[in-house]
């Protein structure tokens, strides 16, 4: 970052102002403890074990292994392992998101505070690295402490995705086809899947889960980077919106969307009826969320709308998970 940077308090310049202003801003150990809540996205906590655990208490029901302690146990393996991924997509971008100029809609929606604590300098990149080998290290630990063959299955996901994330960071800088896109966010589309493998096996349900959630990564990958539009142009990174335009990235959500509903027909005769139900009240707040993003579609309220869409995705994910959940206990 350019140490001559003036602050911005409006939130629209390069990362806040200086480095020295974003070390300032989060000194002492309230700030240190501000600091460390946004690069972990602290405030979505509960969504990752949640969506893990979904995958696993389907599998566990399915194989007649389940116990309160299996469900416990995945929980911190989805916890550790995806703020390991959090920590791990910041680290390597931290150069780049110092070029942002936008930071009032996707960075204060992740963050709690408002920031990104490695380009604003209130965390090193030293001590991030340290935090991501250390949420690796927990979460491998995890893994290792599940049966065989399942530590295997889990181990190998896992790899498998931290592998991909860092070439999902990298290829989107240069691409004309979005390789990034299609093949990154297989990790988040395996999330659950590597919950059901914590109890169960490869199978058509494990299939199933992984069809149906895929779409729906991609549907929202395409709001996402709608709704920081202006940064990806400002880095020069080749999301969907830059490779697309906003009517063709509006396109792109709509088409994946209905993908991820005929995923949900797929899906339905693998999963009990309050499942069945939470797909349904999800898949309508989808089709919400898609009629925002296509009435701003090829406007400068393009972000506006994505930023509103966006909740309706998240809520969405959580009542999936959370129906699957109870239908597997019930």
């Amino acid at each position: 970052m350019d140490a001559g940077t003036e602050p911005d308090p409006a939130g629209t310049g390069p990362a806040y102002g200086t480095a020295a202003e974003g070390r300032a801003a989060h000194s002492g150990l309230t700030g240190t403890l501000k600091a460390y809540a946004d690069l972990l996205r602290i405030h979505f906590f509960f969504a990752w074990p949640l969506l893990f655990c979904a995958g696993l208490a389907l599998g566990a029901t399915a194989y007649g292994v389940f116990s309160w302690t299996l469900l416990l146990h995945g929980a911190l393996i989805g916890f550790f392992g995806f703020e390991a991924g959090l920590v791990l997509n910041d680290f390597i971008d931290r150069d780049l998101d110092k070029r942002d100029i936008e930071h009032k809609r996707l960075t204060k929606y992740w963050r709690m505070f408002g920031r990104r604590p490695l380009t604003a300098g209130s965390v090193t990149p030293q001590a991030a690295f340290r935090l991501f080998a250390l949420l690796f290290a927990i979460t491998l630990f995890l893994i290792a402490c599940l049966p065989l063959p399942h530590s295997w299955f889990v181990l190998l996901i896992m790899l498998y995705s931290y592998g991909v994330e860092a070439l999902y960071q990298y290829v989107k800088r240069d691409q004309r086809f979005p390789v990034a896109q299609l093949l990154g966010r297989t990790d988040f589309a395996l999330f659950p899947v590597a919950g059901y493998l914590c109890a169960g096996y490869p199978d058509m349900t494990a299939l199933a889960f992984f069809v149906f959630f895929y779409p729906f990564a991609m549907a929202h990958l395409g709001v996402n980077d709608l709704a920081d539009i202006a940064n990806d142009r400002a880095r020069d990174l080749k999301t969907i919106p830059v490779l697309f335009g906003l009517t063709g990235t509006a396109f792109w959500i709509s088409g994946f969307t209905l993908l991820h509903i005929l995923g949900a027909v797929l899906f339905f005769p693998y999963i009990g009826t309050i499942a069945r139900m939470g797909l349904i009240a999800g898949l309508l707040l989808l089709c919400a969320a898609n009629l925002i993003v296509f009435k701003g579609r090829g406007t400068d309220a393009a972000a506006d709308a994505a930023m509103k869409a966006l909740p309706l995705f998240h809520v969405s994910m959580v009542i999936y998970a959370g129906t699957i959940l109870l239908s597997a206990l019930a």
